[in-house]
């Protein structure tokens, strides 16, 4: 049940104020004479973090694929009919290291791309952790190991909020909000804005998610004081959220409702004034102009970035998410679509923050319930632990592999059994907070965002500049 402190806080989203409304729209007539160049108008400190969740367990083993000879060698023969030809690889420009090369999968042409031109970066083999574990540890039994492990929805909440051995239910993006929400003072909407319903990712003590949709504010159907047919609606609306009521819940109950529907009418007339930026995502658009589901996400989130001075936001965090990745069966077919979805949806998107000049200020990373088997169960794969992940950005020191690449090896040292499940070499704490601290966490702080970030020893992965 909704506590009455959980209720309050999540009418502190819906504030509004006539005065800050009138001042919006001020600004709006400033960003609205910028919007002619190409640039948009951003605070310098201003930053925006994107979490894309991929839902179903994407197979990372065929994102990030050996090209060094012995390496695919083992590759093909463990993977079987799932392995991708060697020659359709696309090749990554790696500093030297382990003597090992990697490849992406050929449907992430223009990922790999950005990759090279040091644009975006991958962490191999993170994965939800109580604490760091060697697989003598995990075999004998004992140690802390997270609850439920291959399960889809509690993977899923332990990769979005941080903490397995925790029942609660907050994500770190919340919490990252709560720490942060200071430095968006006076703004109406809420830091923590997702564009794929709800999720554990962005739930805070104090900040809440606000929910938009591909194609802006949602609010409720109907609502107008013009349509002739819904006037007495619009009415009837107005007439219940102006009383008071002496009941505690009655009354914050209006007070949201009436918050959420001044912060609807507020964001309409903002995104009112902001292009769509369809053409930015042409390579992401069918035959009859209608953008992928990642895309289409994005391209919104482009909107609200290019909105941001107008909301008065110094710091925004998203969640986008794309399901369809459980592929037991059919994963080459499976996966090669989805892949090439993100291929083109990052793309544009990383080309469309760069044409606005916001690059560096905003960075984008990937996350999943877990990656697959190395093993194939003929024609697809099983779930697994430790994936391959990829960051995004202006402000990513990309071009690098970072974190721990495992022993590619089915029964090796980093294998949880004989399917090739691999145990993580990183914590979704260490990923977190790399990102966290881009975000301006000091390392004081950063246990009020991540509480296990204290067991890990690399609380900063340096794939943030």
């Amino acid at each position: 049940m909704t506590t009455r402190r959980q209720f309050i806080g999540q009418a502190t989203c819906a504030g509004f104020s006539l005065s800050g409304m009138l001042s919006t729209m001020g600004t709006l007539r400033l960003l609205n004479a910028s919007l002619s160049a190409q640039t948009i108008p951003v605070d310098s400190d201003f930053k925006a973090l994107i979490c894309l969740f991929m839902y179903g367990g994407n197979d990372g083993n065929n994102v990030l694929i050996p090209r060094d000879t012995a390496g695919y060698a083992q590759y093909a023969i463990d993977r079987g009919a799932i392995a991708v030809p060697s020659t359709d690889l696309r090749a990554l420009t790696l500093p030297p290291g382990d003597g090992r090369s990697f490849g992406l999968h050929p449907s992430l042409t223009r990922v790999a791309g950005l990759f090279n031109a040091g644009k975006a970066a991958m962490v191999g083999n993170v994965g939800t952790l109580v604490a760091p574990l060697t697989k003598a540890q995990y075999q004998k039994g004992g140690a802390a190991v997270p609850p439920y492990l291959f399960s889809h929805s509690d993977q899923q909440v332990q990769w979005q909020t941080s903490v397995p051995d925790s029942p609660l239910k907050v994500g770190w993006g919340g919490r990252l909000a709560d720490l942060s929400q200071a430095l968006n003072a006076g703004s109406q909407i809420s830091m923590n804005i997702s564009v794929a319903g709800t999720n554990y990712f962005q739930v805070g003590n104090q900040v809440f998610s606000y929910p938009v949709n591909s194609n802006g504010s949602i609010g409720l159907n109907q609502y107008t004081s013009t349509s002739t047919p819904t006037k007495q609606q619009y009415s009837a609306v107005r007439d219940v959220i102006g009383h008071s009521y002496g009941q505690v819940f009655e009354q914050e109950y209006v007070n949201v409702i009436g918050r959420a529907i001044n912060n609807d009418t507020l964001l309409k007339s903002v995104l009112a004034t902001i292009p769509t930026y369809s053409e930015k995502f042409v390579a992401s658009s069918n035959a009859n102009g209608q953008l992928n589901a990642v895309a289409s996400q994005l391209r919104m989130v482009l909107r609200l970035v290019a909105a941001q001075k107008a909301l008065g936001m110094k710091r925004q965090i998203y969640f986008v998410a794309v399901g369809g990745f459980d592929t037991h069966s059919d994963q080459v077919a499976e996966q090669t679509a989805l892949l090439s979805m993100l291929d083109n949806g990052l793309a544009d998107f990383y080309q469309g923050t760069a044409d606005l000049g916001v690059a560096n200020n905003v960075t984008l990373f990937t996350a999943s319930d877990f990656s697959r088997t190395y093993s194939s169960n003929g024609e697809g794969t099983d779930h697994a632990w430790g994936n391959h992940h990829f960051v995004l950005g202006g402000a990513v020191k990309g071009g690098q592999i970072y974190g721990d690449m495992p022993t590619l090896a089915i029964g090796g040292p980093n294998d949880t059994g004989s399917r090739g499940a691999w145990i993580p070499g990183v914590s979704t704490d260490e990923y977190a907070a790399t990102l966290a601290k881009w975000f301006g966490i000091s390392p004081a702080n950063m246990s009020m965002v991540l509480p296990n970030i204290g067991r890990f020893a690399r609380p900063d992965l340096g794939f943030m500049t």
